[in-house]
């Protein structure tokens, strides 16, 4: 018997396909999954649900800068996609996000039923729209409420399965991220490394490749900006902890297994710390426009710059000494 079709949008970044991994899992238990997602969407296929096609697509809204400067749009792309789509014959069309853009897009598409979380009367291009979660609730609830509507049981995110904890001791700290609003000095990542390899600890050190020489300035000599998403997994599958900002590295870590502690800054930590139960995190400072997602209207993120390196040290020395001590147990049995 042929599954039905399901699109599934998810255009904007890793930590995002992170997030919406248990829902492509289960989804494509029951339907023929086709995803639409950003290029590095096809490294990920591979390790997590090698049963979903993935498109890829790279949406003109989703750039940091100039997504509306519509006459450098690829519109030859953008039709040709329109076009190949709107030939499969979707029976379902889903969008985890709150986005009238998303909502067209699967409306132009064809698909028969749409569901998704209706915004500025985006409900039009929707058959099913679907209220939205708890104000408070993390940003995998979305799919959770997406599932329920398609018959799919997404548990809670506190009983999420992941990999099984890895034995060692070899930490893993990125500095990188998505936007600058959300990096952590680097200098103060340093004096993290340096306090964990005085305790002990195997660090590796990794990056974004425009930080690469500012590690090799302050000292650090195997620093590794890994330039694929398989190179980054690969740097995650031989540590057993990472420690880095809210980031796509961190949400990837803990999918596959490792435990994270993650520096938060403008975003709320009920909305996007990564899943795994044994993660931890420290918020940013206090700011009455937080959250503000990748711009901030001041000229540095305060919310961010204000956490300082005491503070961090203390969260995660704890971390550390507690997750290690699991990993030993482990070892043991």
């Amino acid at each position: 018997m042929m599954k039905p079709k399901l699109i599934v949008l998810e255009l904007w970044g890793i930590g995002d396909l992170a997030i919406a991994t248990p829902f492509l899992k289960a989804a494509s238990k029951k339907y023929e999954v086709t995803l639409l997602a950003k290029p590095f969407a096809l490294e990920l296929q591979k390790r997590f649900w090698p049963e979903v096609s993935v498109i890829p697509f790279s949406a003109p809204w989703t750039e940091f800068t100039g997504k509306y400067r519509f006459l450098s749009w690829p519109w030859l792309r953008i039709f040709r996609l329109w076009r190949d789509l709107s030939s499969q014959r979707f029976q379902v069309g889903v969008s985890g996000r709150w986005d009238p853009r998303d909502h067209f897009l699967l409306w132009s598409f064809g698909a028969e039923r749409r569901f998704g979380f209706s915004r500025l009367h985006s409900q039009s291009f929707l058959t099913q729209p679907l209220p939205l979660p708890e104000r408070t609730a993390h940003r995998y609830q979305s799919w959770r409420e997406l599932g329920k509507a398609l018959g799919l049981e997404l548990p809670p995110k506190e009983d999420l399965n992941f990999e099984r904890l890895r034995e060692g001791e070899k930490i893993l700290v990125h500095s990188g991220a998505g936007q600058a609003v959300r990096v952590w000095p680097l200098v103060r990542f340093k004096k993290i490394v340096e306090r964990l390899r005085a305790s002990g600890h195997p660090v590796q050190v990794a990056c974004d490749a425009d930080q690469k020489q500012s590690w090799l300035d302050l000292g650090e000599k195997t620093v590794v900006a890994p330039k694929t998403i398989a190179e980054l997994l690969q740097i995650i599958d031989d540590s057993t902890l990472f420690i880095g900002n809210d980031s796509g590295p961190g949400h990837l870590a803990a999918k596959c297994g490792c435990p994270t502690f993650t520096i938060m800054g403008a975003q709320l930590p009920e909305w996007f710390a990564p899943l795994h139960p044994r993660g931890d995190f420290i918020e940013g400072k206090a700011c009455p426009y937080k959250p503000c997602f990748d711009y901030c209207r001041f000229p540095a993120p305060h919310c961010l710059l204000n956490v300082s390196e005491a503070e961090v040290w203390v969260r995660v020395k704890a971390f550390v000494e507690s997750r290690l001590v699991e990993s030993k147990l482990l070892a043991a049995t």
